[in-house]
């Protein structure tokens, strides 16, 4: 019924467009397709993992065959760093559209809440994720949790919790810091979570509970947010060895491989 509606009204599938930054996949989403492309992508039968890619994400995927298989297979891959979107447009002549995490999320569960789906919690200290459930049903009050998991996962609980998962077959699986393996759980768990959409970003639930600091949308437009990181974290000013790491990189192939990077 809802393909049928969108055909009347001359609705056109929403287009994402694949490009390869240091032969890392990037995706290309516009703002105006995002609402209907969530909703196709939670509508297959299949799993749908999204990634959330940083810079240090992009250089782990260059050299962990595990993470860049992931990577490869994702059905979304939305670049949150400015230095992707930058990095993009100086080699390939292509500028993909940067998202806030947090935002993107929101985005999500917007998409998802017009059309009554359903989410899954997992991964998150107790109370917070009391939080987190109250803020996203008063929020969102169509979007039905059909279930979460708080604190550590451990190896001994993981089947009953895999099981449970599958057996309540959301619409989407939030997955935050306190999984063991993070991003890599989800790699090697996809095909017993059954289907839907996955997505995992590390202080997820400590934002959406109110407990952790976000950037504004100001300072993330101008790609300063990792001033506040630093200021919070100044081990995170190490960063800045990879940051002239990956310049080099694309200085490189654009001088010497431009057909490898594309």
């Amino acid at each position: 019924m809802e393909e049928q509606i969108e055909m009347e009204a001359g609705i056109k599938d929403p287009e994402v467009q694949r490009v390869r930054l240091l032969k890392v996949p990037v995706d290309i989403v516009r703002p105006e397709d995002f609402a209907l492309l969530i909703f196709r992508l939670a509508s297959r039968q299949e799993p749908q993992n999204i990634v959330l890619l940083s810079l240090w994400d992009l250089l782990r995927a260059r050299h962990n065959a595990e993470y860049r298989e992931y990577v490869e297979r994702a059905s979304l891959v939305i670049p949150i760093s400015k230095s992707i979107v930058a990095g993009a447009a100086f080699l390939l002549s292509k500028r993909p559209v940067r998202y806030m995490p947090f935002d993107f999320v929101i985005r999500c569960l917007s998409a998802l809440e017009e059309h009554a789906f359903s989410c899954y919690l997992l991964g998150g200290r107790k109370k917070m994720m009391h939080t987190v459930e109250k803020n996203i049903v008063c929020t969102f009050p169509n979007l039905h949790i059909v279930g979460r998991y708080s604190g550590r996962l451990k190896k001994h609980g993981e089947e009953q919790v895999i099981a449970a998962i599958r057996k309540s077959s959301p619409s989407l699986l939030l997955v935050g810091r306190r999984i063991r393996g993070g991003e890599f759980w989800l790699a090697r768990h996809t095909g017993q979570l059954g289907n839907g959409l996955r997505l995992w970003c590390s202080d997820l639930f400590d934002v959406l509970a109110g407990n952790t600091w976000r950037p504004s949308k100001r300072t993330f437009d101008l790609g300063l947010e990792w001033v506040g990181y630093c200021a919070r974290s100044p081990l995170r000013l190490f960063r800045l060895f990879p940051f002239l790491y990956y310049n080099f990189l694309l200085i490189a192939y654009k001088l010497f491989g431009r057909k490898q990077a594309e």
